[in-house]
């Protein structure tokens, strides 16, 4: 901008100095011709006049450069005007992500208070002796297999849950103790694949990958081609989770502002994760990815989860601050493993 501005000033002065010239060179036009008038003698007329040819010939080459460097003034005008734009734009531009990502930060701040506030509540409800009864007869991991409902809904085929259905088998496959994960994948899941597998399955995580709002869940219908989701209520789908007498230790819900079924979800099982915005595909798939990989290597929930953020920055991605980990008051997420290698 700075170089633009000085060479348009230059710019300007050059078309001054030769404005100026070709002034001057005007007016010795005029003398020199005033002079050839007055001449007594032939070869003295002849002099003054090629004397007025010749500044006429400076004035006119000073006023063509004079047009040259106008020409210049503009283009560097309008260069120093197109950078100043540019500039305003990427002001606006950085202004506007850093209020957006103020706004996600206080939104996140308000979610995270009201999650608190409903777990609050809840328990007011219930007598301490209860609470405790609850949190003995939580499953612990065992040495049963940890066993993951996978859950995949992309009616109108806009997700690729299958690519992350496939890449967390991979992820699985990979670990250390891969023979202590059983996932049971359902690609196009429906609501009836959901409760069926509830009491078959027994599943100690259900993952949901699809698409959700803060107060719903989309899930398949039993049909072939593509067509609209089954809606299903975020408070239902939590009463169903409630339901069960082997209720999950997890539930990850990987779609777009899930974050705020969370709170639902907590009341009845220790560990859920939502996303608090929208979030690409590809983010939602690598973090997914590397959380599993994490809990089959035995790292701690919290370790999973943080490492799945710190996977998904690495990669260049935008959403890694999105998935959000709330846990019930009375567990500790960096102490709870749900895979647990046996004695050697």
């Amino acid at each position: 901008m700075d170089r633009k501005n000085k060479a348009r000033a230059d710019a300007e002065k050059k078309v001054g100095d030769l404005r100026t010239r070709e002034a001057e060179k005007r007016v010795k036009v005029t003398k020199e011709r005033a002079a050839a008038e007055k001449a007594s003698s032939a070869s003295t007329r002849s002099t003054r006049l090629r004397n007025a040819q010749r500044y006429e010939d400076e004035a006119n080459k000073a006023g063509r450069d004079a047009g040259t460097w106008s020409s210049k003034v503009a283009k560097f005008g309008k260069e120093a005007a197109d950078l100043t734009s540019k500039l305003s734009q990427a002001e606006q531009s950085e202004r506007a992500a850093a209020e957006k990502a103020r706004q996600r930060e206080q939104q996140q701040a308000e979610r995270r208070a009201a999650a608190g506030q409903a777990r609050i509540e809840s328990r007011l409800s219930t007598a301490e002796g209860q609470v405790r009864t609850v949190l003995k007869e939580m499953r612990a991991p065992k040495p049963e297999k940890l066993r993951v409902l996978l859950l995949g809904a992309a009616a109108d085929g806009d997700l690729r849950v299958g690519r992350e259905q496939q890449r967390i088998r991979a992820a699985v496959q990979s670990a250390t103790h891969r023979d202590l994960i059983e996932l049971d994948a359902h690609p196009a899941a429906t609501a009836n694949v959901f409760l069926d597998a509830l009491p078959r399955f027994r599943p100690h995580v259900v993952h949901f990958s699809g698409h959700s709002t803060q107060d719903l869940i989309a899930f398949e219908k039993d049909q072939d081609g593509f067509h609209e989701s089954a809606i299903v209520s975020a408070g239902a789908f939590a009463r169903a989770i409630a339901a069960v007498d082997d209720k999950p230790l997890l539930v990850l819900l990987n779609s777009c502002h899930s974050a705020a079924q969370t709170a639902r979800l907590i009341d009845t099982i220790p560990f859920a994760i939502g996303m608090s915005d929208s979030i690409g595909d590809v983010d939602a798939i690598t973090y997914a990815a590397r959380f599993y990989a994490a809990i089959a290597e035995g790292q701690s929930v919290q370790a999973a989860h943080l490492i799945s953020q710190a996977a998904v920055e690495m990669n260049g991605l935008p959403d890694h601050d999105l998935p959000t980990l709330i846990c019930a008051a009375d567990v500790d997420p960096g102490a709870t493993k749900l895979v647990t290698p046996p004695p050697a």
